[in-house]
């Protein structure tokens, strides 16, 4: 029976492999010199160029604008009557690290352990993914992708959607930090703890955590002052999770905390307010609208949804789609997110609905661009159509927050993408079923 399940267990590795070796590359993307002409232009930064052109040379925008003088080595794209828009990041999400969630051997976005910021998404990324080619046919050509386990899960990372191997696709192998706050809460009807323990339990998590920090920041003196005069000193033994934190600890990469309900995003904003120098940023924030003006007096970027249920069952069901608009009124800074892995191709929509519901469309296009680039730290590279960035955009027929608009051409680091994924496979294979038997 033990060989038997071995041999099955193989059998399925050696498909899933294959099938999975099949899911990105469905055929060889066309890179060298571009000119998308005629197209409206949403520069995100520079507002829009009406029958403007852009020039791609290799991986980067080399010029955007009119009047714009093509060279004969250029491969012109006629994009007249229609849209070029950056790529859109979706900043909040597990693809790579998770294929089909219902099977364990293909989750890997979890590790052993309280306190692992050594350990890094990027490592696990799956190239392969067939959620990958789904994904960026939408207009999505950037994730972030995030570890999910423990009070320190790890460190997500911010990936490109084409490329053989996670080097190739990684823009920011340490994109964030991801940090679990516990609740001061009760779990609902089946936690049968007292108020007191609630407490208790909650205090004693605040305190594992911030007696890891602390001595994290000890590490980080101790260290930098060795590396700035090791003369009569000794050399601290290498730790690599008090290693991992230095960069943290100094701000370069920020800390996500997922956050809910009203009184969870209180209690980090006034936990972040005893550890300055360190970059916060809060992902869920369901009921953000709540408390909108102190996440925003707290300067607190957030990264949000607005496809779930509120949490009340007295709120209206409005205010998941207008959670964002309420938040950015009140000044805080907001990015549209999956928190999906199959979804994840979605995100413009999950956008629609806020744009729809109080964001404005502008608003909601910073929310899928240069809010999550400046957010992650990418904004040098992505989130706009300027000179010297990354080509990743992508050219459609129409509004891409309508499910209505055709996304027609995706560029991503100045590879014209094959607009192919499995659900188009899935599509020809099905669309015409009898064909065979004519």
């Amino acid at each position: 029976m033990k060989k038997l399940n071995i041999f099955v267990f193989a059998a399925a590795l050696l498909f899933g492999l294959n099938a999975s070796v099949e899911a990105q590359i469905t055929e060889k993307p066309e890179f060298g010199k571009f000119a998308i002409t005629g197209a409206t232009i949403h520069t995100v930064t520079n507002g829009t160029i009406e029958g403007g052109v852009i020039l791609i040379d290799g991986q980067k925008i080399v010029q955007v604008g009119q009047n714009v003088k093509i060279t004969n080595d250029y491969t012109q794209i006629d994009a007249s009557g229609k849209h070029v828009y950056p790529g859109f990041i979706d900043g909040w999400s597990s693809l790579g690290l998770v294929e089909v969630s219902a099977v364990a051997v293909t989750v890997d976005n979890r590790e052993l352990g309280q306190f692992n910021p050594h350990m890094y998404a990027f490592t696990a990324f799956n190239p392969h993914s067939a959620a990958v080619p789904v994904t960026r046919v939408s207009g999505v050509t950037t994730v972030f992708t995030h570890p999910s386990s423990g009070s320190i899960a790890g460190k997500g990372a911010v990936m490109d959607l084409w490329g053989y191997s996670p080097d190739s696709m990684a823009v920011k192998k340490s994109g964030a930090l991801i940090l679990e706050l516990p609740s001061s809460q009760g779990g609902g009807w089946w936690d049968n703890r007292s108020e007191e323990e609630i407490k208790k339990e909650y205090e004693q998590d605040i305190k594992e955590i911030n007696d890891f920090i602390a001595k994290a920041k000890f590490y980080d003196e101790m260290t930098a002052a060795y590396n700035a005069n090791p003369s009569g000193k000794t050399k601290p033994d290498f730790d690599p999770r008090m290693d991992a934190m230095r960069e943290v600890l100094s701000g370069d990469v920020p800390v996500v905390i997922p956050v809910s309900r009203e009184q969870e995003i209180l209690d980090a904003i006034e936990w972040t307010k005893s550890h300055e120098g360190m970059n916060f940023v809060f992902a869920g924030v369901e009921e953000g609208w709540r408390v909108a003006d102190e996440i925003a007096e707290a300067g607190i970027p957030v990264l949000t949804t607005t496809l779930y249920t509120p949490s009340r069952d007295y709120d209206n069901y409005q205010r998941p789609y207008q959670n964002p608009g309420l938040m950015a009124q009140a000044g805080v800074k907001v990015a549209i997110v999956s928190d999906d892995t199959e979804n994840s191709r979605n995100a413009p929509f999950e956008a629609g609905y806020a744009a729809a519901y109080g964001l404005g469309t502008e608003e909601a296009i910073k929310a899928l661009t240069i809010n999550p680039a400046e957010i992650f730290g990418v904004d040098d590279v992505l989130g706009s159509l300027e000179a010297g960035k990354q080509a990743n955009l992508f050219i459609s027929n129409g509004d891409p927050l309508e499910p209505m608009t055709d996304i027609e051409h995706v560029f991503i680091k100045g590879y014209k993408i094959p607009m192919t994924s499995r659900h188009t496979q899935l599509y020809d294979e099905f669309l015409d079923r009898d064909a065979v038997n004519k």
